[in-house]
């Protein structure tokens, strides 16, 4: 009978099996050995604070590993068929060992991460930074990710998708019937159509010529994909800061490669996740995204408290469809700590 440790046939198994026959041999040649691989997954690129933030991570980690082990970095979810969502899957499988993700992204295939995306929840950035922050949210996150064979590092505020359209988007009633290019993420999908827009999926030349055509009206984003989109040039004039869905870095390790390393690293990946997280620049950039979006003659609405309140009113059954999902107990925690945070 062949020994059941030679039997593992997962991704992560034929690299590790690989590696070893590597070193032996490597050893048998008295060569040095060998420094493992690890692949880090993103779903955009540094241009962006999550591809940023993403490559500065696994920087400093092939650094303070001092040659235990290096990390090499995919972007463009090219490790995930270039499908964000799917990352949380690859993960999980072995097709990656560590990834910096959206959590608004794998909210689809992982549920409790919505909360941080939840319609209106956490609209400011103040509230944002005290939801991910918060030790009952964060703690809930950990467990549910640890059940999922992945160990949540850190959570970290990305920001909010914001609002360009050919129209002022000021109340409710603007939305009624707007055409919106909205991600297939299905918490963005469902409250667009809970507020009386028509979300549509386009590939962004798809997009582009439909904006110019005239059959689009509106275009949902970050900022900074936003003025990466030139959304000004596509006749969407306007843009309404009005914090509808929350998002937030999810630095995560596999658990198997996670229980590999001795607590110095791993106190070194938490350290790291915070420092990258800093030299992103999440807010700055986004912030900085909005000046531009003005500079080129785009209108910037913020929308006001009450405004949030009545936008999250209108879309309540999304909270009614989405908590049994996310987890009764980890939607109760970030209501409380957006609500201790609200202006």
């Amino acid at each position: 009978m062949r020994d059941p440790r030679l039997l593992n046939t997962t991704p992560a198994g034929l690299r590790r099996a690989l590696w070893l026959l590597t070193l032996v041999a490597a050893m048998a040649h008295g060569q040095p050995a060998p420094v493992p691989e690890l692949k880090m997954t993103v779903a955009v690129g540094t241009a962006f604070p999550l591809g940023k933030a993403a490559q500065r991570w696994s920087e400093l980690l092939t650094e303070r590993a001092q040659r235990a082990f290096t990390v090499k970095l995919y972007p463009g979810a090219t490790l995930a068929q270039r499908d964000a969502a799917q990352e949380f899957r690859v993960l999980k499988s072995g097709g990656a060992d560590l990834a910096a993700g959206s959590a608004l992204a794998w909210s689809d295939p992982f549920p409790p991460l919505g909360v941080v995306a939840l319609p209106w929840l956490a609209p400011t950035a103040r509230q944002l930074d005290a939801v991910v922050g918060d030790p009952r949210v964060t703690s809930q996150l950990a467990d549910s990710l640890a059940a999922q064979g992945i160990v949540l590092v850190a959570l970290v505020p990305l920001g909010h998708r914001e609002l360009a359209a050919n129209v002022p988007v000021r109340a409710l009633a603007d939305l009624a019937g707007l055409r919106v290019r909205a991600p297939t993420t299905p918490l963005i999908q469902q409250t667009y159509v809970a507020a009386g827009a028509r979300p549509a999926v386009a590939s962004f030349a798809d997009a582009q010529a439909a904006l110019q055509a005239g059959t689009l009206d509106a275009q949902d984003g970050m900022p900074t994909a936003l003025v990466a989109a030139r959304v000004w040039g596509n006749g969407l004039r306007h843009a309404t800061q009005w914090g509808a869905f929350a998002d937030a870095i999810v630095f995560a390790v596999r658990a198997t490669v996670w229980q590999g390393w001795p607590e110095p690293v791993r106190a070194a990946a938490r350290e790291a996740a915070g420092q990258a997280a800093r030299e992103a620049m999440a807010a700055d950039r986004e912030e900085a995204a909005l000046a531009e979006l003005a500079h080129n003659g785009v209108t910037i609405t913020r929308m006001t408290p009450a405004g949030h309140a009545a936008f999250r009113a209108a879309v309540r059954d999304v909270y009614t469809r989405w908590t049994p999902a996310i987890g009764a107990p980890l939607v109760e925690a970030a209501q409380a700590a957006a609500r201790a945070a609200a202006p």
